[in-house]
């Protein structure tokens, strides 16, 4: 139950901060374009709780149902308009004005990205050195010549400095399969070029991991058999084992580094393992089970515990990027655009059937993420929450009548017509639209529910 509480609690706050992002982006331009403002609600359904503030008296409340809110704005096309107010009223105000009003929403939520990554490269990022691992035997890494200990400084010809810019572009040219030249160096060797061929690999392979396929395996240094961390619920703490131990054998055999104890129970999916351990002095003899999980469409085992790495380690795998202020917000902006870019070219292939739905994600998987993204610490949540503010402001975008971006398109046909759409048409749009909506959380609930059921 505490666990339950800490995910729900780290959910509710990200989509609450969203949530007030986006509806205050609508707030305001309507402000700036002199709408009056009726009601600015966080959540639907039964009010919780509301209080009257402004000029205008606008109701600022809360409702029961989180999932989303609203501004209502004075209208005539809901309710009768005084005439002394009817100049304020949104439908009779320009165009320009509505659409301004309408699109104000998500670029606040775009603009909520940009601040947090912002401050995030102010405040500095721990990120893993781009240092890359043996590549695994028949994978295009491994005929390219790739060497534990290379750390990749350019992919075709961008500079990188770490692991997950790495990953963004070797993702960007996997997908479209073309060639990706890696510069990579070390202390000892000089610079030199392997050429990846991303070509012969099946796109539903790189919609997970797109480095793993290619044989891109992120470089892990020899540690001690030792538990340094058990995750809460994990089958770990249930079989009893501790922070502290030292494992010793496995099923008879003996174990003389982390890579075997991770290797065996990943690949022991609900198959029960005899651990020999040593605790404060002790041997002990565990039988644990790992959990089965499904990861890259395989089933891999999991028992929920970490190494216990030292600071020296530490020191060898992750290191602090900063910014200053001017080239923080220079990489903040381009962070934002290129993720929104790659978000609706994601949505683009998924609708030709390209890539899997399976990647459109529910409340579950997100507030999944939000805890343990919120366990993992600050930064990373902030990490988190920008990503997400960035998917929901790329979402309201899209053409769909009901969600913002189809009103836009609403307005961009009035341009081209030179008057609004009837009244019936856009009836019949707000049901296909509702109809296409229900149709996407349909398919992220069912994408929740199998990862539930897969561990």
């Amino acid at each position: 139950m505490p666990g339950f509480i800490w995910y729900l609690g780290a959910f509710l706050l990200a989509l609450g901060i969203l949530v007030v992002f986006h509806e205050l982006g609508h707030y305001l331009a309507a402000r700036v374009c002199d709408v009056k403002v009726l009601r600015f609600s966080v959540g639907f359904g039964k009010v919780l709780w509301s209080r009257r503030y402004g000029v205008d008296q606008t109701e600022w409340a809360v409702a029961v149902f989180p999932l989303g809110g609203y501004v209502k704005m004075l209208d005539e096309r809901e309710a009768p308009v005084a005439d002394t107010e009817r100049e304020r009223a949104f439908n009779q105000k320009s165009v320009g004005r509505r659409a301004f009003i309408v699109a104000a929403g998500p670029i606040a939520n775009l603009l909520l990205a940009v601040l947090l990554y912002w401050a995030l490269y102010i405040h500095g990022v721990e990120e893993l050195r781009p240092r890359l691992a043996t590549a695994p035997p028949a994978t295009v890494a491994a005929a390219a010549g790739v060497v534990e200990g290379d750390v990749v400084r350019a992919v075709n010809g961008v500079a990188i400095q770490t692991w997950q810019e790495l990953r963004w572009e070797v993702m960007h040219h996997a997908l479209d399969r073309e060639l990706i030249e890696l510069e990579v160096g070390s202390e000892t060797v000089s610079t030199r070029r392997y050429q990846i061929a991303s070509s012969g690999l099946n796109l539903h392979e790189l919609e997970q991991d797109p480095l793993r396929p290619l044989g891109l395996l992120l470089y892990r240094p020899k540690l001690p058999p030792v538990i340094g961390e058990v995750s809460p619920g994990s089958m770990a703490e249930a079989g009893g084992l501790r922070s502290g131990d030292r494992v010793t054998a496995i099923d008879g055999e003996s174990v003389s580094d982390w890579h075997q104890v991770a290797t065996k129970a990943r690949l022991s999916p609900g198959t029960e393992l005899r651990i020999d351990l040593q605790r404060d002095g002790a041997t002990l003899f565990l039988k644990v089970t790992p959990a089965v999980v499904e990861e890259s469409g395989q089933r891999i085992g999991r028992l929920g515990i970490r190494a216990q790495e030292t600071a020296e380690v530490q020191h060898d795998r992750f290191f602090t990027v900063r910014y200053g202020p001017l080239d923080a917000a220079a990489k903040a902006v381009r962070q934002t655009w290129e993720t929104s870019l790659f978000s609706l070219r994601m949505m683009g292939r998924m609708l030709v059937g390209e890539l899997s739905w399976k990647n459109l994600s529910g409340p579950v998987t997100i507030a999944d993420y939000a805890g343990q993204s919120a366990k993992l610490g600050p930064t990373h949540y902030l990490r988190f929450l920008a990503l997400v503010s960035i998917s929901l402001g790329v979402l309201n975008l899209l053409p769909i009548p009901v969600l913002d971006g189809g009103h836009l398109m609403y307005y961009l046909v009035e341009v081209i017509k030179g008057g609004p759409l009837p009244e019936r048409v856009m009836e019949y749009g707000q049901q296909v639209g509702f109809f296409l909506l229900a149709l996407l959380m349909t398919f992220a609930f069912y994408n929740d529910i199998q990862r539930l059921i897969s561990g």
